[in-house]
């Protein structure tokens, strides 16, 4: 195997066979050692596979083989005193943040892991990530994200903040020939739907409007068919793959030969545990929330409405 091959994060989880979250985990402990390229983080072959002989036991040093020795590895951060901090979620404005967080926070490093809403909180309360984003709307109350957070967070202490808020709906074909205005349409028969995962907040959305209109999950045709994030939904809309699908504005814009149908403004919120080791750089974020220059990079974004942009929503 050549020097210069090297596994992303998809690839490790992939060929270990767990998830991503678990990934950034063991990069995180320093038990997975890493390096970036861009905004990637890369493993090499001969770190992989000595994490694998350190699971069976096995300690590989200078081509000898050392049964049942513990293997001890180290990360990028490990010997300069930066602390990782793993930012969950997939939205354009989180990578803006964490090149800021790098650039303006002392002692941290940030590391990005591209998970739903639901999954990232559930990651955080198992200890697997540090700036969690979450749109995830309750319909009973039409309430955003704190619903979940206290439910999922019970016991816990934390800050919740705002990052911005952004249209959410509908994306149709071009010239939207179904004429789809609204929920109530999802029960148009045979329309094809293309659907996010489990856990991501524009599935949430789905499903609590189904269950508010009263429309069976199961009489959509392509309820099953799942794409990772908002481009990949929008894109299948555009091809004629579906005819609908649920995301956010920013990525029918992107994507093109879509139209994109708005009905809801969802907040996009951030939830950071308080902790002792936590709270100089909760500081820091705060600060760059609030400041001009983070603000007018996301202002040139469109699709953000960022009038409370670093409010404090919550604290325990």
């Amino acid at each position: 195997m050549t020097g210069d091959v090297s596994y992303t994060t998809e690839d490790i989880a992939r060929l270990l066979q767990i998830s991503k979250l678990t990934v950034y985990d063991l990069i995180k402990k320093g038990e997975l050692p890493s390096y970036r390229v861009g905004k990637q983080m890369r493993v090499d072959p001969a770190d992989l596979e000595a994490y694998k002989q350190k699971a069976k036991g096995v300690h590989v040093t200078e081509n000898k083989v050392i049964m049942e020795q513990p293997l001890r590895t180290s990360s990028p951060t490990q010997g300069t005193g930066l602390k990782p901090i793993v930012i969950t979620g997939q939205d354009l404005s989180l990578d803006i943040l964490a090149k800021y967080l790098e650039l303006n926070t002392d002692g941290i490093r940030p590391l990005r892991a591209y998970v739903g809403s639901l999954d990232s909180l559930i990651s955080m309360y198992r200890g697997e990530s540090d700036i969690v984003s979450t749109h995830l709307l309750d319909g009973d109350t039409g309430e955003y994200n704190l619903p979940y957070i206290k439910a999922l967070l019970v016991g816990s202490s934390y800050i919740v903040v705002n990052l911005l808020s952004r249209n959410a709906g509908m994306y149709v074909q071009k010239g939207n020939p179904l004429s789809m205005k609204g929920w109530s349409d999802l029960s148009t028969q045979g329309l094809r739907i293309v659907n996010r995962e489990k856990g991501a907040g524009a599935r949430v959305l789905l499903d609590e409007q189904l269950r508010l209109h009263g429309i069976k999950a199961s009489a959509l045709v392509g309820y099953d068919f799942i794409q990772s994030n908002h481009l990949g939904v929008a894109s299948k809309v555009a091809s004629g793959a579906a005819d609908v699908g649920i995301g956010v504005e920013k990525a029918a814009s992107i994507v093109g030969n879509v139209d994109f149908i708005p009905l809801i403004e969802e907040r996009y919120d951030l939830v950071m545990l308080k902790t002792e080791t936590n709270q100089a750089w909760i500081t820091s974020l705060l600060q760059i929330l609030r400041s001009d220059a983070f603000r007018n990079e996301l202002q040139s974004i469109t699709g953000y409405d960022l009038t409370r942009t670093g409010e404090i929503l919550m604290e325990t």
